[in-house]
C-alpha cells in the first residue's frame, strides 16, 4: 500500500468551488498514478477551516462516482500561516509501485506546499 498526497485551493468559499477544486485535483491524483478506484483503500480530504461549504469528500462520490471508496473528511488545525482556501487529498492504494514512483499533485496556489514539505 501506498500513499498519494495531493493539495490545491478553491477559487471561493462556495460549495462550486470546493466540489470544482477537488474533482480537479482528484482526477488529476488518478492521472497520474494510473490509480483504479477499485485498488483504492481509502481517502482522505481535509479542508482549512475557511471551507466549511461542503465537504471536499462529496464531490468524490457526486462528481467523480467514488461510492463503494471509503471516503473521508477533516477540517485541518487552524495554524495562522497555513493556506487559505486549501484541501488536501491523501489517497491510501493498494499499488506494487515504488515510493519514487508515486506521483504526488499540487494545483493553483498549492503548488508551493510541496517545496516547502519536501526534503532539501
Amino acid at each position: 500500500m501506498r500513499g498519494i498526497r495531493g493539495a490545491t485551493t478553491a477559487s471561493e468559499r462556495s460549495r462550486e468551488s470546493v466540489f470544482e477544486a477537488t474533482v480537479e485535483l482528484l482526477e488529476a491524483l488518478v492521472r497520474e498514478n494510473g490509480v483504479d478506484p477499485e485498488d483504492v483503500a481509502a481517502v482522505l480530504f481535509t479542508a482549512s477551516p475557511d471551507l466549511s461549504a461542503e465537504y471536499p469528500a462529496a464531490a468524490a462520490r457526486e462528481g467523480m462516482g467514488w461510492i463503494y471508496v471509503p471516503l473521508l473528511s477533516s477540517q485541518e488545525i487552524d495554524v495562522p500561516h497555513g493556506q487559505e482556501r486549501c484541501i488536501r487529498i491523501l489517497i491510501f492504494w493498494n499499488t506494487d509501485k515504488s515510493q519514487r514512483e508515486i506521483r504526488h499533485v499540487y494545483l493553483r496556489e498549492a503548488a508551493d506546499l510541496r517545496s516547502r514539505n519536501s526534503p532539501a
